[in-house]
Parts: C-alpha cells; structure tokens; sequence
C-alpha cells in the first residue's frame, strides 16, 4: 500500500513528518511518498539520522500558506506540496493522503482535484471524539456551515462506514446534535433531518444534546459544520482545561496520593490526546484524505497514516458509494 504525505503540512513539518512516517514504513508495512521540497527533505532526515528507505519523494518548491485563501490551492497553490499530493491521489500513484495543512484548503482541494463520491453533496471532515463509553465520530466539524436536511443524513451514512470499517464499531448508533431531546425541537434544518434520519434505514436513536457528548453513548454524531466546529472546539478546550486541573490538583495533593493516581491520570490524557487517533478522516472523497492537526508531532503523523491505512483496507469509500446507492434506488422507489 501507497500512502501520500504532505511533507510540508503542519507546524512541526517536515521534521515531524518524516519522523511519523519513518516508523510507518516500519511498522505498517507501507510505502510512503512525500511531497515537497527535496532537498530540505533529505537534509532534515540526515541531520536527525532518520531513514528515507521505503519513501520516495516528488519535488516541489511550493508550499501552501495557512493564511491564504483555501480557493488558491486549486489556483496560485497548485504546485505547493498540498496541491501536488492530491493530484497524485486523483492519478492513482497512491491509495491515500495525509495532510496537516490548512484544512479549508484540504477540502478545497479534495473537492475539485480529487473529486466527491457521486451522489455526495459535501464532503465532510469527521474527527474522532473521546467519550466515556468509547468513542463517537463528530461530522460535519466545520466545512459545511450551511446545510441542508438531505446532506446531514450523507453525512449520518458516511460516518456510520467510517465507523463500522475503519473503528470496528457494530451498527454505530446515529443521533442528531440539538437543543433537545424531543423531535420537534431545533430549527427547520434540524427538525427535517431528523425526520428523513428516521425514514434512513440507520440506526437512529434521536436527537442528542451537547452536554451528553462526553457520555459516548453514541458513535456518529450529525450535525451542520457551523454547529459541529463550534462543538469541537469547546470540547478540545475543556480537554486542556481538565488536564491542567488534574496536574494542578495533585500537585498538592503529595506524592503518595499522586502515585496511586498516576495510572488513571496518564489514561485521562491519552483519551483526550487527539494524537492518538491521528487525524480527521474527509468523508465523500474517492479517496481516502486525511487531515491531521497543525501541530501534530511524529506520533500524530504515525496515527494519521495508520487511519489512512485502515480506510484503505475497510474499503471506507466502496462502503459510502453503496450506501449512498442504495439509499438514491430507494428514493426512486
């Protein structure tokens, strides 16, 4: 398997990237191709004694600004590092990509160089949320600000493959994020949505309010991008507030009542560590994209192509297209 990586994404790039993609190569047994700047590539992985055995790398002088527009990645960014890896993935020279640059541009980029599944509306981006009871994947979580009824129940059908092929989670429970539990409640969006979500053949359970997210009672949760951005950030942010008030708690708490809780603290963090998944899967792509975050560090690099791999093997895509198959013959029906 063939895994494309943006050797210039992110804030830690290419160091980390290639650090990430390095214990790839060893450990789950891929080929990686970076995209960027040769020279500065292969002189990074000999100043850190990193191996570039199993990768190759395709040249490119041009790396996309964070700060730019996400339109000119199919415009003045069109050779950048970014641009390059999706062309190769829409020509078929690799199987997934991996990118930790700017996400607007990535879903610009996906879009009109790699393309939507047909019959998909949007194309979504689906981080993997922490919760009590296991994890949920949260779509859309911020490209989509307006939608409509018909595009959050795609989003319902790509997050139920994305979850049940590439997390091994049974027929994933679906529920809608809202003001309230009952069916008439939310706005004209959000009260369609949950009609045609019923009417879907998922395993919808309703409507879900933001203060049971954190249960993971559910695994795909649907909402517009605006809503679900705004979601994600909030529950980032208590993550890091958690974890500091826990470090700050046992601070004083003396070592002794600091080491018996050591263990639980360290499986607090690494529950909330977005390293740990890797990344956020772009659903309704024709090819699996990758979207890992900016400051991710060679661990985070090594997650989001193992992520890449497995939307591979689950066939995440196929998967989509047959859901998304079924559901127009349905219609017609």
């Amino acid at each position: 398997m063939k895994i494309i990586v943006d050797a210039f994404g992110g804030d830690n790039a290419p160091l980390e990237v290639i650090k990430g993609c390095e214990r790839a190569v060893r450990e789950l047994d891929v080929n990686i191709v970076l995209t960027g700047k040769k020279p500065e590539i292969k002189a990074c992985a000999e100043k850190n004694g990193i191996s570039l055995d199993g990768m190759e790398i395709v040249h490119t002088d041009d790396v996309f600004d964070i700060h730019e527009e996400p339109k000119e990645i199919i415009k003045s960014g069109k050779n950048s590092s970014m641009a390059l890896g999706l062309s190769l993935l829409a020509e078929g020279k690799g199987d997934a990509f991996v990118s930790a640059g700017s996400t607007g541009a990535l879903v610009m980029g996906a879009t009109f160089i790699v393309k939507r599944i047909k019959g998909i509306k949007r194309i979504a981006p689906s981080p993997v949320m922490p919760g009590d009871k296991g994890s949920f994947t949260l779509i859309d979580a911020g490209a989509n600000t307006e939608c409509r009824p018909e595009m959050l129940v795609q989003f319902a059908i790509m997050g139920t493959a994305y979850m049940e092929k590439v997390m091994g989670v049974k027929k994933p429970k679906v529920a809608l994020l809202n003001i309230g539990a009952e069916d008439t409640k939310g706005r004209d969006l959000e009260i369609e949505a949950y009609r045609l979500l019923k009417q879907s053949g998922l395993n919808f359970v309703g409507n879900l309010e933001a203060r049971d997210l954190p249960v993971g009672d559910v695994q795909v949760v649907v909402t517009d991008g605006f809503t679900g951005n705004i979601a994600l950030k909030l529950y980032e942010g208590m993550g890091s507030f958690f974890g500091r008030k826990l470090k700050w708690f046992f601070s004083g708490a003396g070592k002794l009542g600091a080491l018996f809780s050591l263990g639980k603290i360290k499986t607090f963090r690494k529950q909330m560590d977005y390293k740990e998944v890797g990344g956020s899967a772009l659903l309704g792509v024709k090819k699996p994209v990758i979207k890992a975050h900016g400051s991710s560090d060679g661990t985070a690099f090594f997650n989001a192509v193992r992520q890449a791999k497995r939307c591979v093997e689950g066939n995440v895509v196929g998967v989509i297209e047959s859901y998304v198959a079924q559901t127009a013959a349905a219609d017609k029906e």
